[in-house]
């Protein structure tokens, strides 16, 4: 399909490539080759080390340029390859497209009209997976993907894994650790977490079951996609949201932030109540190192506001530790007998500590309970009273 006479001036006008990934795909190579060619002679084609008759394929093509792996490392690194060639080359965007013949080449105008409106923006084809002979697997792996997506990133896609996008080459990572099929996924959630814009455009897909052959092998490479999202859920969670947290108060002010995001907030006194005694109960309850994940995790299960309950976890930040350990096992030498007693003065050393472990944990998780409830309680009824004043004034 030939572009049109205004298509073909977008495409002239925008600094961009296309980077074909392949690896033993002689069956569909030509055809997905001759269709690019419709559109754009900037071609970047990575050979990972193919054992089919791609070579003498690639031959018919020596104009466009080629880089060919010595073995098979993965279509990450052919991806992470094309990229280091294209910004070598100084194209400002790149298209992926794979070469087993599921995308349509006449797609690209679309991509390329599409970043004129965003510029900086990294686009992900969305393919229609409920149209016939789409293998239900990959319609399972898609969900899955989009889901941990999402909370990874708090964006919602309809298609994370589809191969046929359009990368800003200047502003996604520079550096990446995935080599295989995880790669595609580690990119898209580390350029939405720089601030990029990731969202989908529709596109055509082609699933024929005679020629498509797909190189993903269900045992290894989804535990390594598994393996790469722990990683990400737990930066995540540890990292990325508490730092946009900050972020976005430190922009708008603390002051304004906590006013109009928190105390404001669409949610009801009820939820913004639970959410505080949640960060209570969490932050003093005896998980260390886990506190983050599972705040943030009880906090989208129950659907209460995440900003509120992190505030509220800090009652167990550094200075006020030691006041949170000796309160529990207080608590704690009330339901806990020991035949050593902790005295808890000044002379109370680690050892001691570990020695009454069951007392401080008993301890902690009933401190955390009275204290959840009781600052609950409090924080309802103090929001009520603020609203009542709020509507008093209104009217």
């Amino acid at each position: 399909m030939q572009p049109t006479f205004s298509q073909q001036e977008l495409l002239n006008s925008t600094n961009f490539c296309v980077i074909v990934p392949t690896y033993n795909n002689h069956k569909t190579l030509k055809k997905v080759l001759d269709s690019i060619l419709d559109f754009t002679s900037n071609i970047i084609i990575v050979n990972d080390g193919s054992t089919d008759t791609t070579n003498e394929i690639l031959k018919q093509y020596s104009e466009l340029t080629q880089i060919h792996h010595p073995r098979n490392i993965g279509k990450g690194r052919a991806l992470r390859n094309g990229f280091r060639k294209a910004i070598e080359m100084h194209f400002e965007y790149a298209i992926t497209i794979d070469s087993d013949g599921q995308h349509f080449a006449s797609d690209i105008p679309n991509f390329i009209a599409a970043i004129q409106k965003e510029p900086n923006a990294l686009l992900i084809g969305s393919r229609n997976m409920t149209q016939e002979n789409v293998p239900k697997k990959s319609s399972f792996g898609n969900k899955f993907s989009n889901f941990w997506f999402k909370f990874e990133t708090g964006i919602a896609l309809e298609d994370t894994q589809s191969g046929f996008r359009l990368y800003p080459l200047k502003l996604i990572p520079k550096q990446f650790y995935t080599n295989k099929f995880e790669f595609e996924i580690e990119v898209i959630v580390r350029s939405a977490w720089k601030g990029i814009v990731v969202k989908n455009i529709p596109i055509q897909i082609l699933y024929d079951p005679a020629e498509r052959v797909s190189h993903f092998r269900p045992f290894k490479d989804f535990t390594r996609i598994s393996i790469l999202n722990t990683v990400l859920v737990l930066n995540a969670l540890l990292y990325i949201k508490p730092r946009d947290f900050f972020r976005r108060a430190k922009k708008k002010g603390f002051k304004k932030f906590f006013l109009e995001d928190i105390l404001e907030s669409s949610d009801s006194n009820f939820k913004k109540s639970a959410a505080i005694a949640l960060g209570i109960f969490i932050g003093i309850s005896p998980f260390w190192g886990f506190q983050t994940v599972l705040l943030f995790t009880f906090a989208a299960l129950f659907r209460l506001n995440k900003v509120i309950a992190y505030l509220a976890s800090n009652v167990s930040f550094p200075p006020f530790i030691p006041f949170v350990i000796y309160g529990s096992l207080k608590m704690g030498s009330y339901f806990v007998s020991n035949d050593a007693p902790l005295i808890l003065d000044s002379s109370v050393t680690l050892d001691d500590i570990q020695k009454n472990a069951t007392q401080y944990i008993v301890g902690s998780l009933i401190l955390a309970s009275v204290l959840a409830l009781t600052f609950g309680l409090i924080s309802y009824l103090l929001l009520t009273a603020f609203s009542s004043n709020n509507n008093k004034k209104i009217t």
